[in-house]
């Protein structure tokens, strides 16, 4: 393996060396689309993409068959803890390599912080399987290597590759790793229990790698995409040092800051809320919204559009509404951390993930089958909650997962399906099916679930008790549709729907999303800069989230800011339009393709019009009438088994949607003050409203 690397990265030196002779010679001008390509922005152009996706697809199955199994073997031998003390030392013996890389980027604040955190960590803290560096001196571990201080010394990366068992790299990448070679202690020592040894550091070390590896196969209609596009991401972080932890120190203070300035101007708009008897909160313009069509509707004295928000979020601190929109990562309950022993590879492992167990049924004999996730009470009778995610949401989002936890531990049964606008469950539909048109996603989303509860109930000889169904999004307007078909036709037995920030009519929601993604427009310089420094952000975030106990973890604020919030919203839903482009185009994952030239030009509006709208003589006015939630006003009227929370500024709806749906819901729609769309699902008031609505139904049979 060794000898293997050492050929490959000589390979790859020359083959940089060509890339930057010729380098004027193959420059091409490819034309702009009309939303980024970060593929391109951080990989250039793929040169080698017929190759790469067959060596890509090569790796997988050798994940698949070979180094997964190794994984589990090991993270079964040894607990969590070894694995960590095993790979803190490993990070501790890699010194030589960072600091040549500092040395490299010529900065030698940065070299002497690692001389001294590996002086710390190799005394103080046992030869590095302790880290009293970081925990008690707050000298915090750099991410460096040989690579980046190539990068500062301005070698070009050269082309995207992927070798057999080297995934994403390229010419300059793998030119520092064969640099670090000599820097690898390892290297000069040689005798069997060394290779054991050796082999054991490599197992441990690439262990780690394999949740990301589950959620690029598991979540995404082309895993090679978006690997290329997270590796070249992480590369542009890495080699400009945005992953240094004062960008997100700074970031917090900006908006801390930013938020005192705001509410000293609050305080100075006397008359801007007022207080009722009841302790409601009144919001004379709580949304104003974009109208996609210009309708009487819209065109209304906002003055007597007064709305009673139903409870308030003290203490919110809110920022900008897309902004609170991306506090919903916040959505946790306790115990869906890892607190055993053992890593989530091993088979001894019993956390609460672990459990979920995963089955699928079949729509069409000729079409894939369709996966869904279940967990049951030891009674396997005891009432059940169905859960619908939100737009482009696989069967084990992270919303599901927390709701499943949620309810589970008040001895409730769970049901997880992915959203009817995703990649699986467009698989599994029969040819012609176009996801969007909600009597057909639902009529196909209301035969999956019954064939699930089924599945379930044969197989495990029981009958789940009382159900309901919560939606969220996207998830939250099917279940609405749902409620409305079973309505009609009584198939499931479902006591109870609650519905969760649903959209009131699909066009405006997708009018206010293409908007967002049209606003980079206006500030195109940098965007690939601004973009890498909010992932360095959530990545950091999410890595503070990870190392922080549960009961400690206190967010606050965000930091970012609206123009960021902005780009990563329209980085993750333009994610599952190409999703769904690219399973309806029929596309092949091992081979070339050119169908991010369209899926880069497409916005869900054109999304509408080529594939919703290209054979029906429908006008987008007709279609927006079966696409909202005014299509199921009877509904909202005469039925009382719905429950909808919703809140005074989510920006995909207006005040004249919100006053409808008082108007038709009555005190069945849940009004917080903050929020925005699905910001406020870690707050203890919507929890505790929430498990109220639900268990009542339970209490009341």
């Amino acid at each position: 393996m060794k000898l293997y690397k050492h050929i490959v990265c000589t390979l790859a030196a020359l083959v940089l060396f060509n890339t930057q002779v010729f380098a004027k010679k193959t420059v091409t001008q490819l034309p702009k689309p009309k939303y980024p390509d970060y593929a391109y922005e951080f990989v250039g152009r793929d040169k080698f993409e017929g190759f790469n996706r067959k060596m890509f697809v090569f790796n997988q199955k050798f994940n698949k068959y070979a180094l997964k199994p190794a994984h589990i073997v090991w993270a079964s031998i040894m607990p969590k803890y070894g694995m960590d003390r095993i790979q803190c030392a490993y990070t501790n013996i890699e010194y030589p390599k960072r600091l040549v890389s500092t040395l490299l980027q010529r900065d030698f604040k940065a070299a002497g912080h690692e001389t001294l955190r590996f002086l710390t960590n190799t005394t103080l803290g046992l030869g590095g399987l302790y880290d009293p560096a970081d925990k008690w001196f707050k000298l915090e571990p750099l991410k460096e290597d040989v690579a980046q201080g190539l990068a500062k010394c301005k070698i070009k990366q050269g082309p995207y590759l992927v070798l057999p068992f080297i995934s994403s790299t390229s010419p300059r990448s793998l030119l520092g790793s064969l640099i670090e070679c000599p820097l690898d202690a390892s290297m000069y020592i040689g005798s069997p229990i060394t290779a054991m040894v050796k082999a054991g550091l490599l197992i441990n070390r690439t262990s780690y790698a394999q949740p990301v590896i589950k959620m690029v196969e598991s979540n995404f209609a082309d895993p090679y995409d978006i690997a290329k596009k997270l590796w070249g991401l992480e590369r542009y972080i890495k080699d400009n040092n945005y992953d240094r932890e004062e960008i997100l120190e700074n970031a917090l203070k900006e908006c801390k800051e930013l938020t005192k300035v705001n509410e000293t101007q609050k305080s100075l708009n006397v008359g801007e809320k007022k207080e009722t008897a009841s302790n409601n909160l009144i919001v004379d313009d709580a949304i104003k919204g974009y109208a996609w069509f210009d309708d009487e509707r819209n065109n209304v004295d906002l003055a007597d559009k007064q709305l009673i928000a139903d409870i308030e979020l003290k203490n919110f601190n809110p920022q900008c509404p897309v902004t609170d929109a991306m506090r919903t990562a916040l959505f946790d309950t306790a115990g869906l951390k890892n607190n055993s022993i053992w890593s989530e590879l091993s088979i001894w492992n019993r956390s609460f993930v672990k459990k979920i167990k995963t089955s699928s049924i079949n729509i069409d004999k000729n079409k894939d089958d369709y996966g869904f996730g279940y967990i049951l009470q030891k009674n396997k009778n005891a009432p059940v909650v169905i859960l619908f995610p939100s737009i482009g949401e696989g069967a084990s989002s992270h919303h599901s997962i927390v709701f499943a936890k949620m309810f589970y531990d008040l001895g409730y049964s769970a049901i997880m399906f992915g959203s009817h606008f995703h990649w699986e469950f467009l698989k599994s539909m029969p040819d012609g099916f176009i996801p969007g048109i909600p009597s057909t996603d639902i009529a196909y989303l209301r035969e999956i679930t019954k064939k699930a509860i089924d599945e379930i109930e044969e197989k495990h000889g029981c009958k789940l008790g009382d159900k309901t169904v919560i939606g969220t999004s996207f998830g939250a307007f099917a279940a609405l549709f749902l409620a409305d078909m079973e309505s009609k036709e009584n198939t499931l037995n479902i006591s109870n729907y609650i519905s969760i920030n649903p959209p009131v009519e699909l066009l405006y929601a997708i009018d206010v999303i293409d908007k967002n993604n049209d606003r980079w427009k206006e500030n195109p310089i940098d965007v690939k800069k601004r973009v890498a420094l909010s992932a360095s952000k959530i990545i950091q975030l999410v890595e503070k989230k990870n190392e922080t106990k549960e009961d400690e973890f206190r967010l606050d604020l965000l930091p970012f800011s609206e123009d960021e919030a902005r780009l990563i919203t329209c980085f993750v839903l333009r994610q599952k339009l190409s999703d769904i482009v690219f399973t309806l185009e029929n596309t092949k994952t091992s081979k070339r393709t050119d169908i991010y030239d369209k899926i880069n030009n497409i916005s869900y509006l054109d999304y509408i019009n080529d594939y919703i709208k290209k054979d029906s003589l429908e006008t987008l006015e007709e279609i927006n009438s079966k696409t909202s939630l005014y299509a199921l006003k009877d509904y909202f009227i005469n039925n009382e088994n719905y429950k909808i929370y919703h809140t005074m500024d989510d920006y995909l709806i207006n005040l004249t949607q919100l006053k409808d749906l008082r108007q038709y819901a009555g005190a069945k729609l849940v009004l917080f003050d903050r929020g925005s769309h699905l910001g406020y699902l870690y707050r203890d008031e919507f929890k505790k409203q929430l498990i109220k609505d639900v268990t009542k139904t339970k209490n009341d049979n």
